[in-house]
């Protein structure tokens, strides 16, 4: 059969309604107010065009007016922030050094500290929401109208997913650690979400973007987590209704200006969310950054442009191997997630172009949130994204 480019020139966002990643992308083009339209990798053209553009079957995949393909949530949220070059005000990245540093904070967090959480939840209670996931699953591989044979494309890529808990530390002797986490976390944000529409104020940034990549896709979709959302934290709940509508009427908010706060502050009511997301990512990034030096100084001599992956293959999201580490009172043994150092390196190196008087500013809240250690934390050497995979600069 053969393929034509949409005959209509928007975007087209190449993902599936359960996919984490996804949920970032979709986000920021629903609040920039940009049109396009979401496809499923079940598309014929998904085949044809996207995969050989990218090189891997993974999505999101963002599809420009012009032909281009852009991979990863991440650098999709940078190439639509470009679009808005001259206007300021539609940015989702704040151009103020505390602002930056957080928002870039809880974005990685959002992408990679709560992907655990993210998959407990969906795989642990599988029993639970077995129909759902097997129909959303399908959704992505089967595009006919056979309602049997779209669930049982579900089920066949499900147990592949659900074998990955091991790998990403989930166990019966973790998961009360990771249950209790997240609903510390819902507590938090939930107090935040009362005061405040979006994680850094009155307006969206890319924080909000990173937290409702697994708030919505897993946490606020799948039927047992959303059950447990609504029920623990019904702002946390709303919050994830507004990220999916481009103008939402929040009749519970006094008037207020739809910006960040003034003169690079952040919420106090922040402070709580910061405090847990150094307590539960930080364990994990300062395991994660030894493995990345071990492997640096066992091969030394690696150029720039080299794969940062414990073999040669290309993913999207590498690893280096199996790491072990003390997290709340459990050992958690997990595969390292380079994706998250590099996630973390983006809030680092903005943290160390500040002028001085925001140093002073970031330093306060670091010691009110217990974060100093963790954003001291040294990285050997930097990464960077080229061609769709993760590299040495």
């Amino acid at each position: 059969m053969a393929t034509t480019v949409d005959p209509i020139r928007q975007h087209i966002l190449w993902g599936t309604p359960h996919s984490l990643y996804t949920g970032k992308a979709r986000s920021c083009l629903i609040k920039k107010g940009l049109a396009f339209v979401e496809r499923c990798p079940s598309h014929p053209d998904y085949k044809a065009r996207v995969r050989p553009a990218v090189g891997l079957v993974t999505f999101p995949v963002l599809e420009t007016p012009d032909g281009e393909f852009i991979q990863d949530s991440t650098d999709i949220v940078t190439y639509l922030d470009g679009l808005d070059k001259g206007a300021p005000a539609k940015s989702m990245t704040p151009a103020t050094p505390v602002q930056l540093v957080v928002a870039r904070l809880i974005d990685g967090f959002g992408l990679e500290g709560m992907l655990q959480v993210a998959m407990h939840y969906r795989w642990s209670y599988r029993d639970e929401q077995e129909l759902f996931l097997q129909t959303e699953f399908g959704r992505g591989l089967y595009a006919g109208a056979d309602r049997e044979t779209r669930r049982g494309a579900g089920r066949r890529v499900m147990d592949f997913f659900s074998s990955s808990l091991p790998a990403l530390g989930i166990t019966p002797q973790t998961i009360p650690a990771i249950e209790a986490a997240y609903e510390e976390l819902l507590e938090a944000l939930d107090v935040h979400f009362q005061s405040y529409p979006y994680v850094m104020g009155w307006r969206v940034s890319i924080a909000d973007l990173g937290l409702i990549a697994p708030m919505y896709a897993h946490l606020g979709r799948d039927p047992y987590p959303t059950a447990l959302m609504k029920k623990r934290a019904p702002n946390v709940a709303r919050w994830v209704e507004r990220m999916q509508l481009p103008n939402t009427p929040d009749g519970e908010y006094a008037a207020h200006v739809a910006d960040w706060l003034p003169d690079d502050a952040i919420p106090a009511t922040l402070e709580p969310v910061l405090a847990l997301l150094f307590k539960d990512w930080g364990p994990q990034l300062a395991t994660d950054a030894a493995s990345y030096r071990q492997w640096l100084d066992a091969n030394p001599g690696m150029e720039a442009g080299h794969l940062v992956n414990m073999n040669d293959g290309r993913l999207v999201h590498p690893t280096l191997g199996m790491v072990s580490y003390t997290w709340r009172g459990v050992q958690v043994q997990r595969t390292s997630a380079m994706h998250g150092l590099w996630l973390f390196q983006m809030a680092q190196a903005a943290a160390q172009s500040m002028p001085s008087d925001a140093v002073r500013r970031l330093t306060s809240l670091l010691e009110s949130t217990a974060g100093q250690d963790l954003m001291a934390l040294p990285l050997p050497r930097p990464m960077e994204r080229r061609n769709n995979v993760l590299v040495l600069q």
